[in-house]
Order: C-alpha cells, then sequence, then structure tokens
C-alpha cells in the first residue's frame, strides 16, 4: 500500500480502498488481474449486488434437499434456468438419464438401540433380511466393522481399505465433520460402485458405537434401497464474442450436493450468475460457455456428459473456470489431521474444511492470475495445490483431459452437514469479493 499523502489517515485511505472496490466489485468491473483495486474502480456503485447475491442464497438455501434427479433437483433447475433468463441470456436444459438411489430401510441395531443413517450410494445394498453379526472394528475378523472418515474421503483411509478388502460383509461410517451431525460422503464411483454396504451415521453416535464394536456384541445392518431410471440436467448459455473462431472460455459451477448446502453452493452460483451479467454489459471478445451442472454428488456426472458432448472441448478451449465449494461460506472452524493433509484421497474434504481459498491450477501462469485477482479483493489464499495434482471437483475432467483450468474453493465448517442453510451461512460481502476476483481472471483469459 502507498505511504498517505501528509495529513491523511491511514484509515481514510482504507476506507476509500473498501469504497473502490466495493464500486469494482459491484459494477463487475476488474482490470488487468492485479491492478489496484482503487485504479480498477470506474463506475459507480451497482445498489443491486448485495440484494441478488442475497435473493440467490435465499431462493436456492430454501428449495430443499438438492439431490440429483429429484424433485427439489427439477425445480430447482427450472429456478436457475429462469434467473439465466432474467439475466438476458437464453439458457439451455441438457438432460441425462440417472438411475436414482432410492432408500427403504436404512439402519443399524446393536445393544437394544436403533442408529439411523444413509448408505453409501457407490457402494453395496443388503437384501430385505439385512446382515448379521458381530459388530467390531474394522480390521478384525467381525461380520460388520466400525470405521471413522470425514465427509468426501470415501475411497480413502480405513474406510477406502476396509471397502477394496471386502472381509466385512457390511461396514458402519461414523461421519466426522467440522461440526457433530451426519456428513454425507460424495459417491464418486456411482457408475462403478464397489465394496460392501456402508451404512453412513451421525457423529453424535460415536461414543455408543466404539464401545459396541469393543464388545464385539451381535448387530444387524439394514440398507435397502431401490434404482429408479430418472432424468437430470444441466443448465448451459453462451454469450457470443465479437471473435467467435477464437477458442471458447468456460465457466463452469456445480448446482447440487447434499442437503440444502446454501453455503457449499449458492455463492458459486451467485457468482456464475453475477460474471453472466458483467459480460453481458461489455460483449467478450471469445465465447463464452456457461454450464450449471448437476450430478455432483455422484461422481461429477452433469460435467461429465457435458464435456462428452462437446468433443475436443476440454483441450480446446482457452480455460475453463471452475466455481468450486464454500465460495463466500461464512463458517471456518476446521483444522485438518496431519495424516489428511499427506493423504491425496482426502484431498477433497481437507480443501473444504480447511482456512483461506484453495488454488487448483493447470498451469503457473493461471495459478498467478488468480492468485492476483484474489489478493485485489482482499480474499486470503489458503493453499495452492501441487502441479499436477488430480483437483478435487469438476476440474478433475478437465485435468484429465488435458486442458487449461483455474479452480477455486473455498473453506467450510459446514461442508456437507444437514444445517448449511440460511443467510447466517454465508458472508454477502466475502460473495461480492469474489465476483470481482472471478471478473479480473475471466477478463484476463478472455483477452489472452
Amino acid at each position: 500500500m502507498r505511504t498517505p499523502c501528509p495529513g491523511v489517515s491511514l484509515s481514510r485511505v482504507l476506507i476509500t480502498r473498501r469504497t473502490a472496490l466495493k464500486a469494482a466489485v459491484a459494477a463487475g468491473i476488474g482490470a488487468v488481474a492485479g491492478q489496484d483495486p482503487v485504479l480498477a474502480a470506474q463506475a459507480p456503485i451497482d445498489p443491486g449486488l448485495e440484494r441478488r447475491i442475497r435473493s440467490v442464497i435465499e431462493d436456492y438455501g430454501d428449495q430443499g434437499f438438492h439431490r440429483t434427479a429429484t424433485d427439489v433437483d427439477r425445480r430447482s433447475g427450472d429456478w436457475l434456468f429462469d434467473s439465466v433468463l432474467r439475466v438476458g441470456l437464453k439458457p439451455t436444459r441438457e438432460t441425462f438419464v440417472v438411475d436414482r438411489v432410492d432408500l427403504a430401510d436404512c439402519h443399524l441395531v446393536v445393544g437394544g438401540r436403533r442408529v439411523d443413517g444413509v448408505p453409501l450410494f457407490d457402494g453395496g445394498f443388503t437384501g430385505p433380511d439385512g446382515v448379521s453379526g458381530r459388530f467390531g472394528p474394522v480390521g478384525t475378523d467381525s461380520e460388520i466393522g466400525l470405521v471413522t472418515a470425514p465427509p468426501n474421503t470415501a475411497a480413502a483411509g480405513a474406510l477406502g481399505e476396509a471397502r477394496r478388502q471386502n472381509r466385512h460383509k457390511a461396514l458402519v461410517c461414523v461421519t466426522r465433520g467440522a461440526r457433530p451431525g451426519l456428513c454425507l460422503n460424495n459417491a464418486d464411483s456411482f457408475l462403478r460402485p464397489f465394496g460392501p454396504p456402508v451404512l453412513q451415521v451421525s457423529s453424535v453416535e460415536s461414543s455408543v458405537l466404539e464401545q459396541q464394536a469393543a464388545n464385539g456384541a451381535g448387530a444387524q445392518l439394514f440398507a435397502t434401497a431401490r434404482r429408479t431410471r430418472s432424468e437430470s440436467f444441466n443448465v448451459t448459455t453462451m454469450l457470443s464474442g465479437s471473435a467467435p473462431e477464437l477458442e471458447p472460455l468456460v465457466i463452469m459451477t456445480p448446482r447440487r450436493g447434499w442437503y440444502a448446502c446454501a453455503s457449499e453452493r449458492g455463492g458459486g452460483i451467485a457468482c456464475w450468475l453475477e460474471l453472466m451479467r458483467a459480460f453481458r454489459q461489455v460483449r467478450p471478445l471469445r465465447d463464452i460457455l456457461f454450464v450449471a451442472s448437476s450430478g455432483h454428488e455422484l461422481g461429477h456426472l452433469g460435467i461429465n456428459v457435458f464435456a462428452e458432448r462437446r468433443p475436443g472441448l476440454v483441450p480446446r478451449a482457452v480455460g475453463w473456470m471452475h466455481l468450486g465449494a464454500n465460495i463466500g461460506a461464512a463458517t471456518r472452524s476446521y483444522q485438518p489431521p496431519a495424516s489428511a493433509l499427506n493423504d491425496p484421497l482426502q484431498r477433497g474434504a481437507v480443501i473444504a474444511m480447511g482456512s483461506g481459498a484453495t488454488i487448483q491450477a493447470s498451469d503457473d501462469e493461471g495459478e498467478a492470475v488468480v492468485s492476483r485477482a484474489l489478493s485485489s479483493a482482499g480474499l486470503t489464499v489458503g493453499r495452492r495445490v501441487p502441479r499436477g495434482t488430480v483437483p478435487a471437483g469438476e476440474a478433475e475432467v478437465v485435468h484429465r483431459g488435458g486442458g487449461r483450468y483455474v479452480s477455486i474453493i473455498g473453506t467450510n465448517g459446514l461442508f456437507h452437514h444437514p444445517d448449511d442453510r440460511g443467510l447466517h451461512t454465508v458472508d454477502l460481502t466475502t460473495i461480492a469479493s469474489f465476483v470481482a476476483a472471478f471478473t479480473n481472471v475471466a477478463r484476463t483469459w478472455n483477452a489472452s
């Protein structure tokens, strides 16, 4: 920061810069990434920005349980379709088939106690008679094994190993989020299920279940479900550039997840809509493709379908921007253990529940552009994922396809938690700052 002029207080300079940044954020302004926000602010404050962000978070968070291919999914997709229309663009519903998992009887009985839960969607299921036998820690000769795991680590650590070894008839997984509760795992292998039935249960049951497992108590586990052929859809749109012969820019964000996920998904969706608004005001050089994908919790089904239907787009695009989970989430209370930090299969949960924004990028230049943009918007970078690492989230399809990408994931103590609903779960000003940062990144790549 420059030294204040004589007679001008430091607090006044900070207030001036904050006001200028707010103006830049609200108008979607962001000159070249890294430029001083005071110099970048050339437009009047848009008083509607915070109102629009607030409306997105409230509407999305009130829609219900955002499981893919459910009634809530369809209503939410229609709401997002209409939101794109209100920006002034023409959206499309791109449907795809999902063999939806419909749960029936899912619970554990041990020591005379019933514990309800939710099975992994990429594991096995039981028949109507369930599985019976001794209850004990994983790795023992018990028929039903007990294990603990944070959300999004279903293929990692002791849980992943027990699933691959398949020596137990069934598993009980106590989910360990940043707060007590039932924090569900994504089904990354939804199309290729493996291992025994795994019943996920709330961490509030931990002490009781550990005692029963230590005693080798008799238990019975039920995880029954049926698969129903259904549909979901991605919401897409395109903003035509002045030079359509150039490689396009793709901006993506997931629109699905467990529970209401107001802060997990709401901030990314709000930023996605604001980027449309910013580029509609000033026609871009390149075509910009926007996709809000469904199927996030089911192995990123939607974005995979989107890419498959556009052969060659992954490596051809000038870049893919992934507006990931927890953009502007207000709760940051998780300190991951060293073992999780060192386990690549647990990286998704570590990123989501850590501190500060995480940057995942395919190359040094992209990471530098994002770092400067976040810094200019007053946002903190918590970690940078090492180059070559398979990224968490929808950026994975771009990484595996040899494309160029930047991915930003926030942090959230309510990650995959049933209490992730309501305006108190987000910071509207922080989301507005992300709008400014993402606009800077998109304009830099669009002009390259």
